[in-house]
């Protein structure tokens, strides 16, 4: 089994926010995968589907962004899973519109809600897959980049989201396939 969990903030007010492509990829994955309506478990939502003969649990936290850690540890120990069973989907602002980095391991690089899943699954040995969200320079050079998270996309922006949403879900569930060296090896330069 295989948890994949993909990053954001509940609630309307943030739906189609930068901060919120790792929801996004999740409800995409469960869309594919056919999964009927989300369950409430692990202080979030949670799909139940299968990739590649593997069943495979999609979870969103519900804790918001920064706490996502507590969702994550729970559904891990529920099922059992080793760290090198998780893939956290997330945004990231260091990276341009659209591009893609998978690692299996590795420092949060400023992005709180892993940082907070890494403090409370007690290491850095977590598969990630970050989406590329573009920088608060791209929009204005003096924007706060909490400002910038929160936003929505711009019209201009969108295209490139959905490809890169399109990619991101594919990426994982080749995780889910063939492993993360694999994902690697055929995403992080899917998209320039």
């Amino acid at each position: 089994m295989k948890l994949i969990v993909g990053l954001g903030n509940p609630g309307r007010k943030y739906e189609g926010t930068r901060h919120n492509v790792g929801f996004d990829v999740v409800s995409l994955l469960a869309k594919r995968g056919g999964a009927a309506s989300a369950k409430r478990a692990f202080q979030g939502e949670t799909f139940d589907i299968t990739v590649g003969g593997e069943r495979t649990m999609l979870l969103m936290p519900h804790t918001f962004m920064n706490r996502s850690g507590s969702s994550v540890v729970e559904a891990r120990d529920f099922y059992k899973l080793t760290n090198a069973e998780v893939l956290v989907v997330c945004d990231d602002l260091n990276l341009p519109l659209g591009k893609l980095r998978l690692r299996a391991k590795g420092s949060a690089g400023g992005q709180k809600g892993l940082a907070d899943i890494i403090r409370c699954l007690g290491g850095e040995e977590i598969a990630r897959l970050r989406v590329g969200i573009g920088s608060p320079n791209d929009v204005h050079a003096d924007m706060d980049a909490a400002d910038f998270v929160l936003g929505k996309f711009a019209k201009g922006e969108q295209t490139a989201v959905e490809i890169a949403s399109q990619f991101a879900a594919d990426a994982a569930e080749c995780w889910v396939r063939e492993g993360i060296a694999a994902a690697m090896n055929r995403y992080n330069a899917k998209i320039d």
